[in-house]
């Protein structure tokens, strides 16, 4: 019968930050490191100064040996229960349309130079109607 793997959440893996009960996070794999603190070549307050958080970026960074995470299969108590997926909002787009109204307005102010003129143009006439008589 296959065994199941404890799902822990990153809260609850970062209470254990004490060097009497030290979880650390790689790959989203959580390792209880307590009774290794001793045991390890660079020292427990390397390991201390990663509880709370990913530490793969650093463990990644050390450069650890084959061996070195062959060991760590000892420590292995379970994994980060991925956080819930979000769905991505709809955008609404400028060029999705706004209607007629928008659209009259939206060119317009765009082509502002026609009905200024047009305003200006019938300005002129209405003078000069007007001088006439």
């Amino acid at each position: 019968m296959p065994t199941l793997t404890k799902l822990y959440s990153m809260e609850e893996a970062a209470l254990h930050n004490t060097p009497d009960d030290c979880w650390v996070v790689v790959d989203g794999k959580i390792y209880d490191v307590t009774k290794y603190l001793d045991d390890h070549p660079g020292g427990a307050d390397v390991l201390l100064a990663v509880t709370g958080k990913d530490a793969t970026e650093e463990f990644d960074d050390a450069g650890h040996s084959k061996s070195a995470k062959e060991l760590m299969q000892d420590y292995f108590i379970g994994e980060l229960d991925p956080p819930p997926e979000i769905p991505e909002m709809e955008v609404f787009r400028k060029e999705q349309g706004m209607g007629f109204a928008s659209e009259l307005m939206d060119n317009a102010m765009r082509y502002w130079a026609i009905p200024a003129a047009a305003i200006g143009i019938s300005a002129v006439v209405a003078i000069l109607y007007a001088r006439r008589k």
